[in-house]
């Protein structure tokens, strides 16, 4: 749920406002393909060798581009792939008709291309075929011609073969030609191998299910059989007639995925399954992959997600060992991509066991793996702050670079900000502290294989996004970058540290004011107030100018980060836990008291809230616990958290059986007699996360309260109700909605 955050841009975007007459900002141009800053480029990938970095540049509306390098010699872009070649090799996801084929290719970012191992070749994946493209000649060779599409491709590492997805079972080709081979044979709609299935991909951000061993002789991949879990109709009432397709979708209580790790050779064969320990809780595999040839790593969750274990496995004898447990009493452990082996038996692992998430190193016996549990070296970084992303390790130098909340400024190890996202750099000895970063604002690094260059994607409330190439304690160099805004004149926004609910916490808000006010000013808070995801950023956020556009009709803008958000530690996150809504209104309204506190010119008498996804349900819930609000819109909000899905809400929720109360006691719908104020309530037909049904509950339950409400539906569209002209069309009835309702002094008289 919360990568919808960057679909939505729930944070408002600034610069200081020009002294001249500023450009207009419309909805249909923050909306248009490419926005006003430019379409940014896709799939940056690094050459094995690391010598090239590689990225595919469209036009704004995605129909035509080409395939850019940029050489560490040179450092400026230049063509590797023709529009041309590029037109046919890795078209563009626009023309996808499926919305949400579409919208899975965009929201979990699938490749179009990736290098060959010795980075003389390019694999392509066109409208489900292989190609593989050389770049000395500039030709391409298609690999496949199946009438079923080919998924997932991947290149074996010594790069002779290379293996895919098709009809949900595995095949194998020669990149050198030749027939095919089907290395599983029991795939079908209910039982998956090497696939990915929906929840893994939301929850657990898994992106692939199997992989090659180092020797390129075998491949681990996990058969998931999702038999047992129900299925939810998403139906299409356009046609004449109309269709319907049965999405399977572990509910809160639901049974699970069945999950097992097979290994498999690769010319074909029996598979072998691998059992892990008896005592082992397999409830879910969020990772596993090779050690080395012969040797496997898994990682177990149970399903209350508050125990992670590692288990090493011999693939020939069946053997296994766990190597640590992970526990997280009254909270959750959070699975990431933070764990990574290095040489000579040792790996680095991520906890949150002293109340930040920290990086720990652990070594084991490399000559007999399976002697022993892992011991712990020690613990690698510790500080005020949240470690977010392991970017690299540089072996030759032993420094480990990694992503943090940190403070700019002073001792990094001192202070934490966590409205930014600096790279770090430590050494594996836990000396050396540093930043390598040096811009305040947000930044995510992509590392060569021989981490001495990085690429930096940089942006900040006033900067819209950049890429760099940048040498580790070096300079950048900016490669792309995205078109400036001055002429629009956008508004200031205003930092803003206020107290939480309990009165001692610190939380953050932003407050976007309207640039010429006269008289009282309403105000429209616009919350996420969830798990993992935050809205108070440094950051830019192109979407977000509807703020600013809210701004400039007369409204002012509030955003606020509740006590249950992220980038704050074991505590601040898990205050929430059981018992969603409760204490993220209680933030809400303190954090709204004290600023029409500080700003006596916001009007308490005309107030609005509005979200989308999690900010939907919180719009809900603050409608009818509170009477605060004259007007709301949820956008696809969960109404009943049992409608949404196993690993999400029970992470936080607990199981139904064992938290009647709890899920009780959140759903707006047990509510809905309460509603105060005026909400329209908004869904995509086809939204495979939060499914209409959660809508569907909640207008049924207004209209047995009779309360009444207004309903937007978008036919088709799915969780993000993308596209230009849906967008438009959106974003136009929200800001109808609250000048319809908000923009009167007087409150207007109440429906019977």
């Amino acid at each position: 749920m919360k990568r919808v955050l960057s679909l939505l841009g729930l944070l408002a975007c600034t610069l200081p406002l020009l002294a001249q007459s500023p450009q207009p900002l419309t909805i249909e141009s923050i909306f248009a393909d490419g926005g006003i800053t430019g379409r940014a480029p896709e799939t940056v990938r690094w050459s094995p060798d690391g010598k090239r970095v590689s990225f595919v540049e469209r036009d704004d509306p995605g129909e035509h581009g080409a395939l850019y390098f940029v050489d560490l010699a040179a450092g400026k872009p230049a063509v590797l792939v023709s529009e041309e070649k590029l037109a046919t090799l890795a078209p563009p996801v626009g023309p996808v008709a499926n919305e949400r084929e579409r919208e899975r290719l965009t929201r979990y970012s699938v490749a179009g291309y990736q290098w060959a191992p010795d980075s003389a070749h390019l694999l392509f994946r066109s409208r489900g075929q292989l190609w593989l493209y050389s770049l000395e000649g500039a030709r391409a060779v298609q690999l496949t011609s199946a009438p079923e599409p080919a998924g997932d491709p991947k290149i074996s590492p010594d790069g002779t073969l290379v293996a895919y997805l098709r009809k949900h079972d595995l095949y194998a080709l020669r990149l050198s030609g030749g027939r095919e081979k089907q290395l599983t044979k029991t795939g079908s709609d209910g039982l998956l191998n090497g696939e990915v299935d929906w929840v893994y991909a939301e929850e657990l951000e898994v992106r692939s299910n199997f992989f090659w061993s180092p020797d390129s002789a075998q491949i681990a991949f996990l058969e998931m059989n999702e038999k047992l879990i129900p299925g939810y109709p998403i139906t299409d009432w356009i046609p004449q007639d109309a269709s319907v397709d049965f999405q399977r979708y572990p509910k809160a209580g639901d049974p699970n995925p069945q999950v097992r790790v097979g290994i498999v050779k690769a010319g074909g064969g029996k598979v072998k399954w691998i059992t892990v320990g008896e005592t082992a809780e397999r409830e879910y595999i969020p990772r596993f992959g090779w050690v080395r040839p012969g040797l496997v790593w898994v990682e177990i969750l149970n399903r209350a997600q508050d125990k992670l274990e590692l288990w090493i496995v011999d693939t020939q004898s069946g053997r296994s060992r766990r190597l640590l447990a992970e526990e997280q009493a009254g909270a959750w452990v959070s699975v990431s991509d933070m764990f990574r082996l290095l040489k000579g038996g040792r790996f680095l692992w991520p906890s949150w066991r002293d109340g930040h998430t920290h990086l720990y190193l652990y070594s084991f016996n490399a000559n007999d793996p399976l002697a022993a549990e892992a011991t712990l070296e020690r613990q690698l970084t510790k500080g005020d702050f949240e470690v977010t992303r392991l970017n690299a390790f540089d072996e030759e130098r032993q420094t480990v670079y990694f992503g943090a909340t940190a403070a700019l400024a002073g001792d990094p190890g001192s202070a934490a900000e966590p409205r930014e996202r600096q790279l770090l750099a430590i050494q594996l000895d836990g000396t050396g502290l540093r930043r390598i970063s040096k811009q305040g604002g947000m930044h995510e690094a992509n590392f060569a294989p021989a981490a001495t260059y990085y690429v930096d994607s940089f942006s900040a409330v006033a900067q819209p996004p950049s890429l760099s190439l940048c040498k580790v304690d070096g300079p950048c160099t900016p490669f792309w970058q995205a078109r400036s805004v001055a002429a629009y004149g956008l508004a200031q926004l205003k930092f803003l540290q206020l107290k939480a609910a309990d009165g001692a916490t610190t939380i953050y808000a932003s407050l976007l004011l309207p640039p010429d006010a006269s008289g009282k000013v309403p105000l429209i808070t616009n919350p996420y107030g969830g798990p993992g995801a935050q809205t108070v950023l440094n950051a830019w956020s192109g979407s977000g100018l509807f703020d600013q556009i809210l701004a400039r009709r007369g409204f002012a803008v509030l955003h606020v980060d509740n006590r249950g958000t992220a980038g704050r530690g074991r505590a601040f996150q898990s205050a929430s836990r059981r018992r969603f809504g409760e204490v993220e209104l209680a933030d809400q309204l303190a954090a709204l008291d004290q600023v029409l506190a500080l700003y006596p010119q916001l009007d308490t008498a005309r107030l609005g809230c509005w979200g989308w996804s999690y900010g939907g349900y919180m719009t809900l819930y603050a409608m009818t616990h509170s009477d605060r609000f004259r007007a709301g819109v949820a956008v696809a909000p969960v109404t009943d958290w049992r409608d949404y899905d196993s690993i999400y809400t029970e992470r936080y929720m607990g199981l139904p059986r064992d938290n009647q109360s709890g899920y009780r006691n959140s759903s707006p719908v047990s509510s809905a007699k309460e509603l105060k104020g005026r909400l329209l309530e908004v869904h995509g037909t086809s939204d495979d996360n939060v499914h209409l049904q959660n809508t569907m509950q909640m207008i049924n339950a207004f209209i047995a309260a009779g309360r009444q409400f207004d309903l937007q539906l978008y036919p088709r569209k799915t969780h993000g109700i993308a596209g230009a002209d849906t967008r438009a069309h959106l974003f136009h009835r929200i800001q109808e909605h609250f000048e319809t309702y908000l923009m009167t002094p007087v409150p207007a008289a109440p429906r019977p």
